[in-house]
């Protein structure tokens, strides 16, 4: 594979766009190509088919997303692109970023194939006609057998986050989907991690693929990584001291089995931590519901797998735990670094046991230093209450969102007018299609429950109820 390190950048005006695409880059703040981009616009705007390994955050959307949209015709209202993802989270992300790269070209329709969405409105969509569909193939196969969605025309196949898909078992559905799309395609097939099970993909699908990838880097200075050594009856023990111990404001917990995510999240509420699990099995409703009170700093502490983790974005992050050490060592370094973001000091936490001491190694090979070993006997109580922290925020959900008009601005207004809450006691507010989650500090919360229920949102009365932490999964 041909590599590119992060240091290297060239501007867009180098790959010869027409001025109008330029022009809506620019406007985009988008000046300065990032290595993925350097790396493969080259080769898929001359319509090489592609193998791309860069992770989440690297800008590969756009890499693939630019030359999909220069090929597209407007005037012809079939689907011309398709993109595979493997959740709804990153559908409707990649969904969001074509549109913005696609206002340099008029009257361009992309539609979002997941589930969670009744399929008869999505029906409804596809029959007025769309250029680009972006999905999860398992539901986009459910389109294609109901005879809603024909995939002949479609000159740009989008394989995104590859090795995700094929952990969550869609290698059957994609297959199958692929057979329906045009024979004469590019196809350009994204990944973070690169198994033995995306070369055989690769070789299905792809005509003499090029291949490029960046190489995993972690800014050592920012994140502070210690490790302890553990056996792996205490392991859970010590996760609860180390959070007693470092108390970070937030903490992501990796666990490499989802079955551990469940003990270990049982765990930690028993001793009296705000603690979630996310994890593949959970309904999308609920999945959505976690990561929302995650992000708003509802739940202090979130156990997740490595695939479970791949659609969470988070901007600041205290602490990741490595409950169990990844076999390999670029998953590591993208767990760890998902904190330490945007100038923050991070902080990476991992128990090892012995037999997990060659997967250091590995790490400590692709990072090019030695680690730092602290004893588990050195981790104290900091907690002058001898008790966990609380959370500090608490979540409400207001059932209604896109589909009523809802808008973020109203749910604020309705709390800082009617019900008389002050706006830094408010959070994040995230409107999703059909329901609302609003943040508020943890002392107001059911006060603005009650107020919101007796009130009006855009002059309408709303149906609103408490988050609290799920129980721990069955």
């Amino acid at each position: 594979m041909d590599n590119i390190q992060k240091n290297e950048t060239l501007g867009f005006e180098t790959l010869g766009l027409p001025p109008e695409v330029l022009l809506n880059l620019h406007q985009l703040g988008l000046t300065q190509m990032t290595p993925i981009q350097a790396l493969s616009l080259p080769l898929t705007l001359k319509g090489e088919d592609l193998i791309a390994q860069a992770s989440t955050g690297s800008g590969k959307t756009l890499a693939f997303a630019l030359p999909l949209v220069q090929k597209l015709e407007a005037p012809r209202l079939n689907v011309q692109a398709l993109v595979m993802c493997p959740t709804r989270e990153l559908a409707d992300q990649v969904t969001q970023e074509i549109r913005r790269f696609a206002r340099a070209v008029e009257n361009i329709k992309v539609i979002t194939l997941c589930g969670g969405v009744a399929l008869r409105a999505q029906a409804n969509s596809l029959m007025h006609g769309a250029h680009v569909v972006v999905g999860t193939p398992g539901r986009i196969l459910d389109h294609i057998d109901k005879g809603n969605l024909h995939l002949g025309a479609v000159q740009t196949l989008v394989l995104d986050e590859a090795d995700r898909m094929l952990d969550m078992g869609f290698m059957d559905d994609i297959k199958k989907v692929v057979g329906h799309c045009g024979v004469s395609r590019q196809t350009l097939l994204f990944s973070a991690t690169y198994p033995a099970e995306i070369d055989q993909l690769a070789a299905q699908f792809l005509r003499d693929p090029k291949s490029v990838k960046v190489q995993v880097q972690l800014d050592l200075g920012v994140v502070e990584q210690i490790y302890f050594e553990v056996t792996g009856q205490e392991r859970f023990a010590v996760v609860a001291k180390l959070l007693d111990h470092y108390l970070p404001a937030n903490a992501l917990a990796f666990c490499n089995t989802k079955q551990q995510c469940r003990e270990l999240v049982i765990d930690l509420q028993a001793r009296g931590f705000s603690a979630m699990a996310l994890y593949g099995e959970l309904e999308q409703r609920e999945r959505d519901q976690v990561m929302v009170q995650f992000a708003n700093r509802s739940c202090n502490v979130l156990v997740a797998t490595d695939v479970a983790a791949r659609g969470l974005d988070v901007a600041e992050l205290a602490a990741v735990i490595n409950v169990d050490v990844s076999p390999d060592p670029e998953v590591h370094v993208h767990r760890i670094g998902r904190t330490g973001r945007a100038g923050a000091k991070g902080l990476a936490l991992s128990l090892v046991s012995m037999d997990e001491m060659g997967y250091v190694g590995r790490i400590e090979q692709l990072q090019g230093r030695e680690s730092s070993w602290f004893e588990v006997s050195q981790l104290k109580p900091a907690s002058g209450a001898g008790r966990p922290p609380a959370a500090p925020m608490a979540t409400l959900q207001i059932v209604g969102g896109r589909k009523e008009k809802i808008r973020a601005g109203d749910v604020l207004g309705a709390l800082t007018g009617e019900a008389g809450f002050q706006k830094d006691q408010i959070g994040k507010i995230n409107v999703n299609e059909f329901s609302t989650y609003v943040a508020v500090n943890a002392d107001i919360a059911r006060e603005a429950v009650s107020r919101l229920s007796e009130g009006r949102v855009k002059g309408k009365s709303v149906r609103v109820r408490l988050l609290g932490l799920s129980a721990a999964p069955d």
